[in-house]
């Protein structure tokens, strides 16, 4: 059974820093992309960042520069830091795991709420 589960998640000021993590089990976690998605209420779901079994990253423009992804293989464990908080950053975010080959799988935590509010 594919479990993501993500923490890390919270009410934070702006210009602030919360790090999220997420937790896979149930998959070989050195073969698949992890990637991060953030939904705000009334919006789609949205790419914040991926990052390939090899470490290449790719990021969504809003966030490049404030946010870092990455990994460590060993702990089957993906994080998002998050610098430099603004309130558009509200929003539920994600974890997402899908192959680096072509496959149908396709996995998505329960999402962590994060907040930026003065």
């Amino acid at each position: 059974q594919v479990q993501l589960v993500e923490s890390g998640g919270g009410v934070v000021q702006p210009g602030g820093s919360l790090r999220l993590s997420c937790a896979a089990s149930g998959i070989v976690f050195s073969l698949y992309n992890m990637g991060w998605y953030r939904q705000a209420p009334g919006k789609q779901r949205e790419l914040v960042a991926t990052i390939t079994p090899t470490t290449t990253t790719n990021y969504a423009d809003p966030v490049k520069g404030p946010f870092t992804i990455s990994r460590t293989n060993a702990e089957n464990t993906v994080y998002l830091q998050m610098d430099s908080l603004k309130p558009e950053d509200s929003a539920i975010y994600y974890c997402n795991a899908k192959p680096w080959f072509a496959s149908d799988d396709n996995y998505w935590g329960q999402g962590t709420r994060v907040a930026v509010s003065s």
